[in-house]
């Protein structure tokens, strides 16, 4: 039988990320510690891998030795800024050395500088459903990208901000654990404010710096393909969760099922996109779900699922995603933040460890 190697090109980068939440343990000053405490969550962070008490440096080393060159890690914003007056230089150090010991071993980082979680007292003050979130969001940035740029060139603003809208205020999964579809269109203008605000802010300190964020695109198809209602629903639902930011981005109007938002600020503020896959949804018109304008999905029976039956191994689903970006932004580079089918892992935790290149 015919033997090959193949070898990436080079400068391709291939590793794997993180979330802060889901990695440092002990993170008790932000909205998912509080979300976990409440009972929302089968299983708490707890120490998780521990990784603020120094233990990076191991997995760090299986990375190296694995061949990865890169890997993509988020700061954790309640750890920089605990109180609305208080910076704490020692986190900014702790995540300063861990830059140094990716750099140390020759791999190269892309820092997510929002990944789900909030400070406690960004909460209380309303969170992304405020619009004053916006240039606490930007202090935040510039202090953490004046301190980290050394190290640091790859910058995500806020990853899947269309997942943060869609569970924290349609299905009531994350924290807030809201249901309002209104509402989450209001927070996910806000999160491409502070996309856009925070891109402007990452270019005047670090010019060179490219900046993007990390869209969790869906594709979607009909349940029933010559169906009328089916069709609606998923063109419906396709608008609602891939949309927003991207069109916003691309014509400074957010495109909402309820309604647009004019951001003229967000166009052209991205240097590439990062695209999370996993996989594609069937879509139905089911008059049971009102808050969700009648539309359902699902996964198609027999499904290759997943240990939790949370995602369906749909692979060809990243071709046809890529095929999108290629269309919508042609000269735009493409980083694929995120991709595959999780194994073994409570549905619904804050991030997951996932493939980066």
């Amino acid at each position: 039988m015919p033997q090959a190697t193949y070898h990436f090109p080079k400068g391709f980068l291939w590793g794997t990320a993180t979330a802060s939440h889901q990695v440092e343990g002990n993170n008790t000053n932000n909205n998912w510690y509080q979300w976990e405490e409440t009972g929302h969550m089968i299983h708490k962070s707890g120490l998780a891998a521990d990784w603020w008490g120094g233990r990076w440096r191991e997995d760090f080393d299986r990375a190296a030795e694995t061949g990865q060159n890169a890997h993509r890690l988020s700061i954790e914003w309640s750890r920089i800024q605990p109180t609305p007056d208080t910076w704490d230089e020692e986190a900014i150090e702790k995540y300063r050395n861990m830059l140094r010991g990716l750099r140390e071993r020759n791999m190269t980082a892309l820092v997510s500088l929002h990944h789900f979680t909030d400070p406690l007292w960004v909460t209380e003050k309303g969170g992304w459903e405020n619009q004053d979130i916006v240039p606490l969001f930007e202090k935040y940035t510039r202090k953490i990208v004046d301190a980290l740029k050394e190290y640091v060139t790859l910058w995500c603003t806020i990853n899947e901000p269309n997942v943060y809208a869609l569970s924290g205020y349609v299905l009531g999964d994350f924290p807030p654990g809201k249901k309002n579809i209104k509402l989450s269109m209001r927070v996910l203008g806000n999160m491409i404010r502070g996309h856009a605000a925070a891109y402007r802010a990452i270019h005047e300190l670090q010019p060179e710096a490219r900046v993007g964020y990390a869209l969790h695109y869906r594709p979607m198809v009909p349940r029933v393909k010559w169906s009328p209602l089916d069709i609606l629903m998923k063109n419906i639902r396709y608008e609602g969760l891939n949309m927003g930011f991207p069109s916003a981005i691309s014509t400074g109007v957010m495109r909402s099922p309820v309604g647009n938002q004019n951001i003229p600020e967000a166009k052209g503020t991205q240097d590439y996109l990062g695209l999370n896959y996993y996989s594609v949804d069937t879509v139905w018109f089911d008059l049971m779900r009102p808050g969700e304008l009648f539309s359902n999905s699902g996964y198609p029976k027999g499904a290759d699922m997943s240990d939790t039956n949370f995602l369906a191994n749909i692979p060809e689903g990243i071709f046809n995603s890529i095929k999108w970006i290629e269309r919508t932004y042609p000269n735009l580079p493409i980083i694929i933040t995120e991709n595959g089918m999780v194994k073994s892992i409570a549905q619904k935790s804050p991030g997951k460890s996932r493939r980066f290149f």
